[in-house]
């Protein structure tokens, strides 16, 4: 197992403020079992709790957000132990006692910094809190015996079920083991399944058209408010950063300067070869990031047609628009899969970030890995089809689409670019268009003519999210 160190006090990290004492372990439980019964994504969750409790030191957030997420990305190894040493198994436990008891593991197993008797206790205690006192002796003795045998614990054998064994170690659901296995190889599935478990730093694209004088000052105040930033080694104004316990506590971030978007993301518009006063739709735009990242590239001139489906995710983009004081972007509420006829052969560029599986991301969403199924996948192509027939009427003769996805599934990527060819399309080479230190790093990738205008990047491999994009240039 891989640990991952929590900074954390041997007790239950009460947070002490003006509203009276903050159990950080009740408030996180009371996460777990909205996201279970009300069936809400972790992401939503998590961020309006921060919100709620934003007043807190950044030790005691950091803890509320290391232990929910813990507790939800190791999901199915917490309740493998968990079945090791209790009686009544896991599938048939109250939410609140299940819920407790992965809260416990999660401790005893991760989180190095709190005692094994601490981790216990406190799990007893909000057993009690919760009404539950007629089982405090059993979630107890569960837990205090997976303290005593955390080191002899017998995981499954991986030469016998490596399937089941990998799902296991990497608290990965067996169909998406066997599908990565498929797909990528035993060596590469372990590489990227080990990766969605490492600590997943955020990514943020600096305005490019800064001057190098206002980068460094900006630089310099991002380092003087105590925040770690470091450049990324693919784009010259990519950085990853650290100890940061709030976006709107970063420097130039509320000015926009900084937008959060991996590196990934941000290769989409370097690839597209955008040039000033050129007309780039975006079809599937929230939260932004694409359209933002052209809007800088077209430098104030031409135009980004910003789009998405529903007034919440149009509202995101025009957030982040206003905070990025860039204004030849419009921005409109549209279905991806219904013709804007006044468009038609409009655009020197289109982006289709289609809907996908999100099967690269789970590093990040972690909780991708149990809302998704076979069947959604094949619902997610069909209706990835469906937004490309439309899109690709917009593109002008000779014109270039973007095709990307943030999944690692061939039937949602290379798959949907042999169907983007069948419509005029052809693929137009990649290696070229990247900045020369991007280039270096992705050359292995784009040596293959038949595909040279596609880039898969894999967690584990590159360091990056999980993406995929295909550039491909209008012949008929």
């Amino acid at each position: 197992m891989t640990r991952k160190n929590t900074h954390a006090s041997a007790d239950n990290r009460k947070g002490e403020n003006r509203m009276g004492t903050v159990n950080l372990r009740a408030v996180v439980l009371e996460m777990l079992l909205i996201m279970e019964q009300e069936q809400q994504y972790a992401n939503r969750v998590l961020k309006a709790t921060l919100d709620k409790y934003d007043y807190l030191a950044m030790q005691d957030k950091a803890f509320m957000k290391r232990l929910f997420e813990g507790c939800i990305e190791r999901r199915l190894q917490l309740d493998y132990v968990i079945n090791c040493f209790a009686k009544t198994k896991t599938s048939k436990m109250k939410p609140v006692i299940l819920e407790v008891l992965r809260m416990g593991t999660y401790q005893i197993l991760y989180m190095d910094a709190i005692p094994d008797s601490a981790a216990c206790d406190e799990s007893v205690k909000l057993i009690i809190k919760r009404g539950f006192s007629g089982l405090k002796g059993f979630v107890n003795g569960v837990l205090r015996t997976i303290a005593r045998e955390k080191m002899s614990i017998v995981w499954p054998d991986e030469k016998k079920d490596p399937v089941y064994a990998m799902s296991v170690r990497y608290s990965m659901p067996e169909w998406i083991v066997s599908l990565f296995i498929k797909e990528r190889g035993m060596d590469r599935t372990g590489q990227m399944l080990a990766a969605f478990l490492q600590e997943q730093p955020v990514t943020v694209r600096m305005d490019e058209n800064l001057s190098g004088s206002r980068a460094e000052q900006l630089l310099q105040e991002v380092r003087d408010a105590g925040i770690r930033i470091e450049a990324h080694p693919c784009l010259s104004y990519a950085y990853r950063v650290k100890n940061l316990s709030g976006l709107h506590r970063l420097p130039g971030f509320s000015e926009g300067l900084f937008q959060v978007q991996d590196v990934s993301s941000m290769l989409v518009s370097e690839i597209a070869g955008i040039k000033a006063g050129m007309t780039v739709i975006d079809v599937c735009a929230a939260p932004g990031g694409k359209s933002l990242h052209a809007a800088c590239k077209l430098n104030k001139t031409g135009l980004v047609s910003a789009r998405d489906l529903t007034p919440e995710k149009t509202e995101l983009i025009r957030q982040n628009v206003e905070r990025s004081g860039y204004h030849n972007i419009e921005i409109l509420e549209q279905d991806a899969r219904v013709l804007r006829t006044e468009d038609v052969e409009r655009a020197d560029i289109v982006y289709v970030d289609a809907p996908c599986s999100g099967l690269g991301i789970m590093g990040k969403k972690c909780d991708i890995r149990y809302h998704m199924s076979e069947e959604q996948m094949q619902e997610i192509t069909a209706l990835q089809r469906e937004i490309l027939k439309t899109a690709v009427r917009y593109v002008r003769p000779g014109g270039i689409l973007i095709y990307s996805t943030c999944t690692i599934h061939r039937a949602e990527n290379e798959e949907q670019v042999r169907f983007i060819e069948e419509l005029g399309f052809k693929q137009e080479k990649i290696l070229e268009a990247l900045p020369a230190q991007a280039a270096g790093i992705f050359a292995e990738e784009l040596q293959d003519d038949r595909n040279s205008g596609c880039l898969q990047l894999l967690p584990g491999v590159h360091e990056t999210d999980g993406f995929f994009m295909a550039k491909l240039r209008r012949t008929n």
